[in-house]
């Protein structure tokens, strides 16, 4: 059972992560970096560490999620930054990528630490954590896009092997969460599970075939819209052991994308309209 929830989980994160650059490759950073950022690899994550660790390890690894989002928020906002930089150097896609990565993970190192020795139990429960981690990032989103950046769409597809790449880095890293917390480390799980291997490969294969005009018009959206996945962690808490996986997806996913993507998208593009006149 663990192994089929690993295998499956893995498959349906590939396959599904692979939209997110068809989307902003086609309808531009606003419509494709917002909307591309509903809640995708999150649904099959969920699901698999709930077969595999059962309801305990689901509420646990859930709670880090929002915090992990804020890490990914975090990762977006260092691709709005170091480009300026780097922009002199002889690599500055490598250098930008290091970097941003750099910054993932010393402070996902950081957030792991400091929930494994004093937080979850201790000061804050699991719900509450979620919750604190949702509002954290919901300021840092809509603070990165105060100031919107130009949100053109790509003028050369991305090539089949760049798609094929970032399917595989998502596919990986659900399957690393599903399979850590069917070993009993749920935090882990749920800093896995958010690892930006969809961010990373979509400013990557957005700039290798677009520039960093596209990416970084992009990368505000994609932080507002990523969101989403926090409220569907937040309600997935409950839903699924409440519910079973699949309703209980299926209310997490609708309540995620009503009460946040809908709206940050109607929000941004008005912010955007009144920008650009």
């Amino acid at each position: 059972m663990v192994l089929a929830s690993i295998l499956v989980s893995a498959l349906l994160a590939g396959v599904v992560a692979t939209a997110v650059t068809v989307a902003i490759e086609k309808w531009g950073g606003l419509v494709g970096g917002l909307l591309g950022t509903v809640p995708s690899t999150i649904v099959p994550a969920g699901i698999g560490m709930y077969l595999a660790g059962g309801e305990d390890a689901l509420v646990v690894s859930m709670a880090v999620v929002p915090l992990g989002m804020l890490l990914n928020a975090l990762f977006l906002g260092a691709w709005l930054v170091l480009p300026r930089w780097f922009s002199n150097a002889s690599h500055p896609l490598l250098l930008t990528s290091i970097g941003a990565l750099a910054v993932w993970f010393v402070l996902g190192m950081g957030v792991w630490f400091l929930l494994q020795n004093t937080v979850v139990g201790t000061l804050l429960t699991e719900q509450e954590l979620a919750v604190v981690g949702l509002a954290l990032l919901s300021f840092i989103a809509v603070w990165f896009n105060r100031r919107p950046q130009p949100t053109p769409k790509g003028t050369n597809a991305v090539s089949k092997t760049v798609l094929f790449a970032r399917g595989s880095m998502a596919a990986a890293a659900i399957g690393v969460s599903v399979w850590m917390a069917g070993l009993g480390f749920p935090l882990l799980a749920g800093l896995a599970s958010v690892f930006p291997a969809i961010f990373l490969t979509s400013m990557v294969a957005l700039w290798l075939a677009q520039g960093p005009t596209v990416p970084q018009g992009a990368a505000g959206p994609m932080m507002l819209g990523g969101a989403s996945v926090a409220v569907y962690a937040n309600i997935a808490m409950w839903s699924l052991p409440a519910y079973g996986v699949v309703v209980g997806s299926v209310v997490a996913w609708v309540g995620s994308v009503l009460g946040w993507s809908i709206p940050a998208f109607l929000v941004l593009r008005r912010v955007h309209s009144k920008v650009n006149g």
